[in-house]
């Protein structure tokens, strides 16, 4: 079964231990030890693919820019509904 790439970029890297933190096309953050991402630096953006149980990192430079996009749609989308009233709806 194949799914679909996601994409993931590194927030943070700590060379000192070894791990990346990283957020998800789906918003989702975690960390993940540097050695899995190919030359891992801050800002590093990667193609996640997963087939036959494997799972591979491939960097992708536009990674950063499309989950950025992502997020301002989101934040687009976003509808705050409120009242206009002096009292803001209350008595």
């Amino acid at each position: 079964m194949n799914v679909p790439p996601e994409l993931l970029v590194i927030d943070v890297l700590d060379e000192d231990a070894g791990l990346a933190d990283v957020e998800d096309s789906r918003g989702r953050t975690y960390q993940l030890p540097a050695e899995w991402l190919p030359g891992a630096t801050d800002g590093a953006g990667y193609r996640v693919t997963l087939e036959g149980g494997h799972v591979t990192f491939t960097p992708d430079a536009d990674a950063a820019r499309q989950l950025r996009e992502r997020s301002k749609q989101t934040l687009l989308d976003f509808s705050d509904e409120h009242d206009d009233s002096p009292a803001g709806g209350r008595a």
